[in-house]
């Protein structure tokens, strides 16, 4: 009986973590993805399991009077089946509660964004906040329910607690790798309440059996009193519990540094504490008797690990490249890979986290001084201990960041443990030797590491996947070589902020002197780099307004979207909704390059969630831009989802256009394809602009026909200030913009897409991008599948419309002008106008274009402008020197390829060649296959 109850645990130990994992994302929908948010949900998540506990031990110690007194068994297990069912129970009406508090928000009168959050928090306690409570009934109830006395009383504690966690570290990674992307965040919280519900039935009937009651021991007559002198040891148990919060708190924030900050990396990180808590609890369940000094030496060991883990934890960027290049890029290798991060972080984190697993059922044995009390006292330590996991996520994980980096965060951890294992020792010995505790603390603070090299920890080393014989084999010879060419002052800016780590770097070139912007590690603007990008962003909405007057920016970066919208003289204000004050902190540095727009009065700062400001602003906006980071970061996928489409379409004016970046770089056709589905959802007639070769912008329109009218788009790009604007950015004729179309207005329809969305209760780009990113290609955009769309996709896209009824002098000249720019920053994009163009060039035009300063600008251009590789462009393009290829399936894939990496709306390029070379190689199976 007891072995299947402690089987139950690896069941209650799941779905916790996956509630907790669900909730988080979830409830991210009403308080916003922000610091305060995060802090928030996880406060309440601990504070209600932190109440659980203490209430569950009086409970437990009621029913064990209650029953001695009356001759009987206490029913513990039935209590708890009675809990177990009442959480499977929330859990399956949770959709419903969830949908009745955001009506609750929205009906609540409150204006003020502080009182507004305060309402929602309070909210949020009342939707989750029974069902944690709940939660925090296992430990004391099994305790006291499954011990036969005091002799088994201290592995029975350790078996509950470390099967529960063992069931929690399996949550952590089902929960990110296989049930969100699968179910999506209702149907992981509805498939955790039948898990409930199975495990609590189950402790019904197992309550219900005789043999369910633990034998009857010796209970010391003050066993209903108040445990005597429990302060040191609730004080010990705070301490820890704020510690190793604090402490996987910043870990996490490492492991982002290092690996990229998707939900995969904080999944590990959580499975690994976790694990290796369940692992130091079983040890103690093992250990055939408890020496009194067990609690000292294994704290002080704890420090002591730490000691030696801390000063290489700045490093962790360097072993993590280093793991990288054991796996290929391929798709099949992307488990593999999560499989060898697990490994490394277990083998690094399991003898201090384990020994961390440890103090509380050492706590417990050196407290179990009576049989009845045993609820008791497991609900008031694991109660302390959870207070201190409570604080240390509301200050450790995020008020502290306000003040302090991550090294003074771990220095704080390791003080806290080193302060624990002092009174531990004064407790247990009460010799000379205690009177060394508080000295030797002392001593262990002066020996936490000092400064951490910011450098190292930003230097977002997880985008390398190849081998360089640059980076040789140690720490320091690799960072050596890493910053090679960069100046020893490079980095202008660090500072870890309760949202992210965000640093800004200095490149000095022979000609211009570059700044860019890296949020955990990942660079989000470079300046000038990514000016294109930045500044058509805001521009480009605003070439299809009338007259653009408000704007809001998602995201602040750089400054230089806000910057490009104020140089409009119809912009009356811009509102910034912005998550890391750390960017804003930073922000005086692109000041010479964005014109101070902070100090502009048209500048409008929010600080915080784009989601809930979104949700909450009654205003309505000509212009939306949301350029954030890339899907695979934890958090940005919401910016991606339905819903927030949803919202910020519903704040553009009946002239509105809402702009939104995504990336073609370390990314694939899957991730892209879905961004562009759930755009088409919300917005059915869109546009797609490339400002630079490995960036899109997607154009989503209120009133199209401002896009569709080429009579409209001129007057406006002539207006003095927008053409001036664009000139800023490189852009200086309309000619040149129209370059940069990707995608012409209608090219792509939900029709060409089908498949599922992404959206806020089922979020699939995070685990989509995230599977991308590992594999590093580029990705690309999906062609038209409907019949003759293609072909009417090219005759509207702005380019033929510009060269449509010009005479040959001046098609020739717009030409020109369109290959060069396209030259300058998509050498694909130039081979294809290039062999699609000169065929019809009797005076030499294109040719003399290509053979100009800005014709074939870099290597990659004039890699794409080969003879080889304009040869078989023109394949594309020549429908007789097409024909003349063999007849088989190799030459029709050939074809099929090439039309799929060289198709440019702007030229002249259709699909006869590939689709007769199929119909020509009918007598090859597989040609027929791919007919049907």
């Amino acid at each position: 009986m007891r072995a299947l109850a402690l089987a139950l645990t690896v069941l209650t130990g799941f779905s916790g973590l996956v509630y907790q994992v669900a909730w988080q994302k979830v409830l991210a929908t009403l308080l916003g993805s922000h610091s305060e948010a995060v802090a928030a949900v996880l406060g309440i998540f601990l504070g209600g399991l932190a109440l659980g506990y203490w209430i569950f031990g009086r409970v437990s110690q009621h029913l064990v009077a209650r029953a001695e007194a009356a001759g009987g068994a206490p029913p513990l297990l039935l209590v708890y089946g009675c809990v177990e069912a009442a959480v499977g129970l929330h859990a399956i009406a949770f959709s419903w509660l969830f949908a009745g508090v955001r009506a609750l928000s929205g009906a609540v009168p409150v204006t003020a964004p502080a009182a507004a959050f305060a309402v929602d928090v309070g909210l949020t306690v009342l939707l989750i906040g029974p069902a944690t409570v709940a939660m925090g009934g296992t430990i004391p109830l099994l305790t006291q329910g499954l011990a036969r006395g005091l002799h088994d009383a201290t592995r029975f504690h350790a078996w509950v607690y470390a099967f529960n966690t063992v069931g929690a570290f399996g949550g952590a990674l089902a929960a990110a790798f296989v049930l969100v992307p699968a179910l999506g965040l209702t149907g992981c919280i509805l498939a955790m309440g039948f898990v409930n519900l199975l495990a609590g039935a189950a402790f019904l009937v197992l309550g219900r059996r005789p043999s369910a009651a633990p034998a009857p021991g010796p209970v010391a007559p003050a066993a209903t009193s108040p445990l005597a002198r429990f302060a040191p040891w609730a004080a010990v148990a705070l301490l820890s519990g704020f510690a190793m919060m604090t402490l996987q708190t910043a870990v996490n924030r490492i492991g982002g540094l290092a690996l990229g900050a998707s939900h995969l990396t904080f999944a590990m990180v959580v499975a690994t504490f976790v694990l290796c808590i369940a692992i130091g609890s079983f040890a103690v369940s093992l250990a055939p008797r408890i020496p009194r000094l067990a609690l000292p030496v294994t704290q002080w060991a704890l420090v002591a690990s730490l000691l030696v883990l801390a000063p290489l934890l700045q490093d962790s960027g360097y072993w993590a490249y280093r793991l990288r290049l054991l796996f290929s890029q391929d798709a099949s290798d992307f488990i593999g890979f999560q499989l060898a991060i697990f490994a490394s972080l277990f083998g690094v984190a399991l003898v201090p986290i384990a020994l961390s697993g440890a103090l509380l059922p050492l706590l417990f044995d050196h407290l179990r001084e009576r049989v009845g009390d045993l609820g008791r006292v497991a609900g008031s330590l694991y109660g302390w201990n959870t207070l201190g996991s409570l604080v240390g996520a509301l200050v450790g994980g995020y008020a502290l960041f306000f003040f302090v980096d991550l090294e003074q965060a771990v220095e704080l951890a390791i003080a806290g443990l080193a302060l624990g294992a002092a009174i531990l020792t004064w407790e247990t010995t009460r010799s000379r030797v205690a009177t060394c505790a508080l000295p030797a603390a002392a001593l262990a603070l002066l020996l936490v590491p000092g400064d951490w090299s910011h450098e190292r920890l930003s230097s977002g080393t997880f985008r390398l996947r190849a081998a360089d014989e640059r980076f040789r084999d140690t720490p320091d010879a690799f960072y050596e070589a890493f910053f090679a060419g960069r100046a020893p002052d490079s980095l202008v800016f660090y500072d870890d902020d309760p949202t992210s780590s965000v640093a800004v770097i200095r490149f000095d070139r022979p000609h211009e002197t570059a700044l860019s912007i890296a949020t955990n590690g990942k660079s989000d603007g470079n300046v000038p780099d990514d000016n294109a990008t930045m500044g058509l962003a805001g521009l480009l909405p605003a070439l299809f307004t009338p007259s653009p007057e408000r704007a809001f920016v998602i995201g602040y970066g750089t400054g230089t979207t806000v910057s490009a919208l104020e140089r409009l003289e119809s912009i009356e204000d811009v509102l910034v909704a912005e998550i890391s004050p750390a960017v804003l902190d930073a922000a005086r540095l692109f000041e010479p390059v964005n014109g101070g727009v902070l100090a502009d009065p048209r500048t409008r700062i929010v600080r915080g969630d784009a989601y809930r400001a979104l949700l909450r602003l009654d205003e309505r906006f000509d212009v939306i831009v949301s350029e954030p980071s890339n899907p695979w970061v934890t958090g940005v996928e919401m910016l991606f989802a339905r819903e927030f489409l949803e919202a910020a379409r519903d704040r553009l004016s009946d002239d509105g256009v809402y702009a939104q970046w995504m990336h073609r770089y370390e990314t694939d056709d899957e991730s892209i394809a879905l961004v562009l589905r759930t755009y088409l959802a919300v917005f059915p007639r869109i546009s797609v602009w490339m400002p630079i070769e490995t960036d899109l912008i997607l154009l989503g329109f209120r009133d199209p026909s401002r896009a569709a009218d080429l009579g409209r788009i001129e007057e406006r790009f002539a207006a003095p200030d927008l053409r001036a604007a664009f000139a800023a950015f490189g852009i200086d004729s309309l000619a040149e913009l129209a370059a940069h179309e990707a995608a012409p207005l209608d090219a792509l329809h939900p029709e060409d897409l089908a498949g599922p969305l992404h959206t806020l209760m089922h979020p699939r780009l995070s685990d989509q991008a995230a599977r991308a990113f590992f594999q590093g290609a580029v990705g690309r955009l999906p062609l038209p599948t409907r019949a003759g769309a293609l072909d009417a996709a090219t005759r509207d896209s702005l380019v033929q419309r510009l060269l449509a009824g010009r005479s040959p002098a001046e098609a020739d000249a717009l030409r020109a002008e369109i290959l060069r720019e396209t030259c300058s920053f998509h050498p694909v994009a130039c081979a294809s106008l290039a062999a699609s163009w000169r065929r019809d060039d009797p005076h030499g035009t294109i040719h003399a274009t290509l053979a100009g300063p800005r014709g074939a600008g870099n290597l990659r251009t004039r890699q794409a402008l080969s003879l080889r590789t304009l040869g078989q462009v023109g394949l594309l393009v020549d429908a007789e020197a097409a024909a003349r290829l063999p007849a088989t399936y190799e030459s029709a894939a050939r074809l099929e390829g090439l039309f799929r990496e060289f198709h440019h709306y702007a030229a002249d390029m259709d699909r006869t060649p590939v689709d007769r070379a199929w119909e020509r190689c009918f007598e090859d199976p597989r040609c027929r296959e791919r007919g049907r």
